[in-house]
């Protein structure tokens, strides 16, 4: 039995990058500065889809924020793993890591 507030998997499984765009849209938000929804962008490697969000630079003389993640949808199964706002090669790797020790 799965955590109550642990994500559901992405049913049906994305198939393509604009599907896994549309998908995350539904519960992936990452709010700017401002509090508005800042646009959302997928990078897609071989066993899932890194969907992210890129910041606008801050105000100057102001430091942008800390922490953040990052959604990943596998292209398997479709389930859902949030992973720290790396750059996304490093959180691609990150998150084949993870799924080789679930495995």
């Amino acid at each position: 039995m799965s955590h109550p507030d642990a994500p559901q998997p992405v049913q049906p499984v994305p198939a393509t990058a604009e599907e896994a765009l549309a998908a995350a849209r539904t519960r992936f938000e990452v709010l700017d500065l401002e509090g508005n929804p800042a646009p959302l962008y997928v990078v897609e490697f071989d066993i899932g889809f890194l969907i992210h969000a890129v910041m606008p630079p801050p105000p100057p003389g102001t430091q942008a924020p800390l922490g953040g993640s990052h959604m990943v949808i596998s292209k398997s199964d479709g389930a859902v793993t949030y992973v720290p706002n790396f750059p996304p090669d490093s959180a691609i790797e990150l998150y084949r890591s993870l799924r080789r020790s679930n495995s």
